[in-house]
């Protein structure tokens, strides 16, 4: 760890370059120079504390997400109960300190086992395990949502009180988003190698308030083998849990030009303990990528289906596959993934 948190201007002098320790954001703001500047004290000021906060709390984070859901209601006896209320439990106990228990106040039919939830008290720790949480059934720590929950966690600091057109915190490429009604925020998603690169094009009227991106080329260990997963959501921790979970299942077990080594063997403190994270990838043929990618798309899918992600490009060995929104649609759509390429591009954190 780092001295300290470390607070400076880059040489553009518009943005603010923050850091400390494993934690590396550019901060930009848009809006009238007293609130802009308002803003940014806000965000020196919270920085100053996020790390410390999360490591307090590091150790509950690197444990495995875990939901059990109660066993169903017992309806009521015939003649018993006609007049009593059965909640439905709630799934997100625990997911902020002092939260209500299973079935909500004044249910009767409780479920009575201790929840398996971990109560957090940082906010920023809370922020990782709500984006986790409906990702559970699967392995996944509330780490795999750290970079995107410090972006949202900032971006509410930098927002508090303040009256900005458009914001946004990129922590190393898991990027929050702030669009005032009226406005539009344009992005550039970075090419993996494969000569890939466009504008996001992000208007108020969009849900799409997180852009995050996963891959076992980034800074991160990865449980597959994408190059990179990128994708858009509604904050940038539900974007950054998402991305993990998508670039994981873009995967060929045992596949020979595949090499994995033992997390544990890289970073004897990895929240992966002893499992196999991907240190290299030979050459693929034609089918082999397009098959990891379908595995991948799948699950991306199967994400959008339920809600948790606005969108996602997935790239392989030069090849990719848009899942949410179709390159076909652009320039039409309102938040395509792949718009026309702006003459002036404004505000573009890359992803």
């Amino acid at each position: 760890m780092s001295a300290g948190p470390q607070i400076s201007w880059l040489p553009d002098g518009r943005r603010l370059h923050m850091n400390h320790g494993p934690i590396d954001l550019i901060v930009e703001a848009w809006g009238e120079q007293a609130e802009i500047a308002a803003a940014y004290r806000q965000a020196a000021t919270r920085f100053e504390t996020i790390l410390t906060e999360l490591v307090a709390e590091l150790g509950e984070l690197r444990q495995p997400a875990r939901y059990d859901p109660p066993p169903p209601l017992t309806p009521p006896r015939k003649g018993e109960g006609d007049s009593e209320t059965l909640a439905t439990p709630s799934p997100l106990r625990g997911g902020v300190r002092g939260g209500a228990g299973w079935g909500g106040g004044g249910s009767t039919h409780a479920d009575p086992r201790p929840s398996p939830i971990p109560l957090f008290a940082g906010p920023t720790a809370r922020r990782m395990h709500a984006a986790v949480l409906p990702l559970a059934s699967t392995f996944v720590t509330p780490m795999a949502a750290v970079a995107g929950a410090v972006a949202d966690e900032m971006l509410a600091a930098l927002l508090a009180g303040r009256r900005l057109t458009r914001a946004y915190v990129n922590d190393g490429g898991d990027i929050a988003l702030h669009v005032a009604p009226g406005e539009t925020l344009r992005l550039a998603i970075a090419g993996v190698g494969n000569g890939f690169g466009d504008r996001l094009e992000i208007p108020s009227s969009s849900p799409i308030r997180g852009v995050a991106t996963s891959g076992w080329r980034g800074r991160s260990f990865s449980l597959g083998i994408a190059d990179a997963v990128t994708v858009l959501a509604r904050n940038a921790a539900a974007g950054d849990a998402a991305a993990t979970i998508i670039a994981n299942s873009i995967d060929l077990p045992g596949h020979p030009a595949v090499a994995r080594r033992p997390a544990c063997k890289l970073q004897p403190d990895s929240d992966l303990g002893d499992r196999l994270v991907t240190i290299g990838v030979g050459r693929l043929s034609a089918a082999d990528v397009d098959l990891a990618l379908s595995r991948g798309a799948a699950t991306a899918r199967a994400l959008l289906d339920r809600g948790l992600i606005e969108g996602a490009a997935l790239f392989l060995g030069g090849r990719s596959r848009v899942v949410g929104m179709s390159a076909a649609d652009a320039p039409a759509a309102s938040h395509s993934l792949f718009p026309r390429r702006p003459s002036q591009p404004e505000g573009q954190p890359h992803a």
